[in-house]
């Protein structure tokens, strides 16, 4: 539809109105919901991904409470125990010093999130922040450090434990593992993200490396702190095969090692066998629901970027 506008006359023109059509807007598209096969898709997918990913787990939480008169391998599978007991979680501690495995683990775990945690902060900030000759080549050893397995330094590890007489002791363990590649990397990933213009600052007030680098730079980077925290315990906590060939006495095996003990040589329990497996995965757990504030923002703080 027309509509008549009159508009004011140029200088020297002659005041005709100008007669102009104005368009009717379109109308915006509301954006309904996705079809009903699209949703049900997605969700039968993150269903699939969901029983994939906790499925193993909650098999074994099951099995560890059945009683020895429930058939753990009948078909179709039963997820709920008929009786649920705790027993087999005491049969682990009959068969091995369970309590003391755990100890060792500890002292491993939190001597490994300690010097990860530290070395990591201190390395990433040098990388990021400081100004010194053959940086870039840091750098560059860290990342090459990432493509090494372990597979294939581990006879020089155990050569280097014995020169030092470490072997047989949970510092042998640990070392190895004190500082890794890749949470140096996140730590400079995420200096990187913090304006400099903060530390400048800092330094007109005459802070000088040490002050800018607890006071300032790992205040703003705690995500990332926790991120190492939860990988370096992990790892660690977890770790079956450097502790299996630098460890010979049983009384400085760790939890990983000593719960090979529950397989027998003739016969063995599989109750008892998922007891200990959720005995080892607990602690795992309850660390990432205490950290897991602060892991998914470390995710981005420490994000590598292309």
């Amino acid at each position: 539809m027309a509509v008549t506008t009159e508009t004011p006359a140029a200088p020297g023109g002659s005041g005709t109105p100008v007669i102009r059509p104005i368009r009717p807007a379109k109308p915006r598209r509301r954006r309904g919901r996705s079809p009903l096969w699209r949703r049900i898709l997605r969700y039968g997918l993150l269903t699939l991904m969901l029983l994939i990913m906790i499925g193993p787990f909650l098999w074994q939480l099951s099995t560890s409470l059945k009683g020895p008169t429930e058939d753990i391998f009948t078909s179709p599978p039963r997820l709920f125990p008929e009786h649920p007991t705790l027993k087999n979680y005491a049969g682990v501690a009959d068969i091995i010093p369970v309590w003391d495995y755990i100890l060792n683990s500890l002292k491993v775990a939190v001597t490994s999130v300690l010097t990860n945690v530290l070395g990591a902060a201190m390395a990433g900030y040098a990388l990021s922040r400081l100004r010194f000759k053959g940086r870039g080549a840091a750098g560059v050893v860290f990342i090459l450090a990432l493509l090494v397995p372990m597979e294939a330094i581990m006879i020089a590890q155990f050569a280097t434990m014995r020169s030092f007489d470490l072997n047989n002791t949970l510092v042998a363990v640990v070392l190895p593992g004190c500082i890794g590649a890749m949470n140096v990397l996140l730590m400079r990933n995420a200096f990187n993200n913090i304006p400099y213009e903060i530390e400048e600052a800092a330094i007109v007030d005459g802070a000088n490396v040490w002050q800018r680098f607890s006071r300032v730079a790992l205040p703003a980077v705690k995500g990332t702190l926790a991120v190492v925290a939860i990988f370096a315990f992990m790892g660690a906590w977890d770790d079956f095969l450097w502790p299996l060939i630098v460890l010979s006495d049983s009384s400085n095996f760790t939890l990983t090692v000593g719960l090979n003990f529950l397989h027998g040589t003739f016969a063995s329990n599989q109750r008892v066998i998922a007891a200990g497996t959720i005995i080892a995965v607990a602690p795992l757990i309850v660390m990432f629901a205490c950290l897991q504030r602060f892991f998914f923002k470390g995710v981005g703080e420490g994000a590598v970027k292309g």
